[in-house]
């Protein structure tokens, strides 16, 4: 650090190699959980969880979902640690050695990793920068933008030469990232954006998502297709799928009818029970829509579930199309889905950033010129889609 403060994760982590090292904790034994050692420290779950992340790939612990992080042998090319109750002198951690290890660090910030949309997009970013010599610490904001900002100043602490943020759905940008932007910061955002800010940018095009959407239910001989999504219409990824619904449904010759654009609610996904009271719910229920395009895969299945507890069946009682693959493998998906190639959209981001680095040590320029790039996404047809007249039988 400039300061030559030590980065309040690496003193998490030499209190819990210091407790390994003198014996306080053996192995096979579970250590403090994240919540104590957040109260210890007073710090965020971010920081513990980044600084347990690094013990567990160094060999210090064996983390277990669910159940907490448990203590390891010494590694064998572990350095001594100092001894219990002390810290080491700043220029222990901060070698010329290790600044350069720092700067090879590119973090990454996402909503989650708990659907395959963000998984996949990981992939392509790790798959990316796995040649390039940098090591990729993630970081997830739980779709907080409390938490995004908290994971920006982290990754800053830690020496991060790059970033790449997939932002929270909110109407307005994090002002962290605000501050990237007016430092010139080696940035790249990935998936959405919000109008009025120019970064680098890397994304599927959401205007054609739609109109391949809208088509192929069309070509069905879907006329009532409803577009479904419940985040802030403001980002502008949901404008451009929005957008693009719009286009085709005019180029098709039909009446735009807002009673088909189904955009302001939002969905408990964590509630076990269907709610009756609510405006999809209710939507499906009076048959008002033959077709439904959802805008994200959890509502996908959610709209699933709805047709089955009304004891409706797709496609015979409905078509569903969806922004997400949310299957695993091509031979179980049953949704028809828009394939947004996130990998692919993940691979462009590194290669963005990567450039970036690579010319961050140049003179300043008066004005950076932003890239935005789109990429052009295709329609897999599967179960949930069928011809209109299925209906009838």
């Amino acid at each position: 650090m400039q300061d030559g403060r030590i980065p309040i994760y690496q003193v998490i982590q030499d209190f819990i190699k210091n407790q390994i090292s003198s014996g306080a904790l053996k192995p096979g034994e579970k250590i403090l959980t994240e919540k104590e050692l957040m109260e210890k420290f007073e710090v965020s779950r971010i920081t513990v969880s980044n600084a347990l992340g690094s013990l567990t790939k160094e060999g210090w612990l064996t983390r277990i979902q669910g159940k907490g992080s448990y203590v390891n042998a010494v590694p064998a090319e572990a350095a001594p640690a100092a001894q219990p109750g002390t810290i080491a002198a700043p220029a222990a951690h901060h070698s010329a050695a290790a600044r350069d290890e720092s700067r090879n660090v590119i973090g990454l910030i996402m909503p989650g990793l708990s659907d395959l949309f963000s998984m996949r997009m990981n992939n392509g970013i790790s798959k990316a920068l796995k040649k390039s010599g940098h090591n990729l610490v993630l970081m997830l904001s739980e779709n907080s933008k409390d938490r995004e900002a908290a994971a920006i100043r982290e990754l800053l602490r830690m020496g991060a030469s790059g970033l790449i943020i997939f932002p929270v759905d909110a109407e307005t940008y994090n002002e962290e990232i605000l501050r990237l932007k007016l430092e010139r910061f080696p940035l790249v955002i990935i998936d959405r954006y919000l109008s009025g800010i120019e970064t680098h940018f890397i994304g599927s095009d959401g205007v054609e998502a739609s109109r391949l959407a809208v088509n192929h239910l069309y070509e069905l001989g879907h006329r009532d297709i409803a577009i479904c999504s419940d985040v802030p219409l403001s980002t502008t990824s949901i404008e451009q799928r929005l957008s693009g619904y719009m286009k085709a449904m005019k180029e098709l010759g039909e009446m735009i009818n807002p009673a088909m654009m189904l955009t302001d609610f939002y969905v408990d996904y964590e509630r076990e029970e269907i709610d009756e009271q609510h405006p999809l719910f209710r939507y499906v229920k009076n048959g008002l829509a033959t077709a439904y395009i959802t805008l994200n895969g959890t509502m996908a299945l959610h709209l699933y579930r709805i047709v089955r507890q009304l004891g409706l069946e797709a496609p015979k009682d409905l078509s569903i199309v969806t922004f997400d693959n949310i299957s695993p493998s091509r031979e179980f998906n049953f949704f028809t889905y828009i394939d947004q190639h996130e990998g692919t959209v993940g691979r462009l981001a590194a290669e963005q950033l990567l450039e970036l680095l690579e010319h961050s040590g140049e003179q300043a320029q008066p004005e950076p010129k932003f890239r935005k790039v789109l990429v052009e996404p295709h329609l897999v047809e599967s179960r949930s889609t069928a011809p209109l007249l299925v209906r009838s039988k």
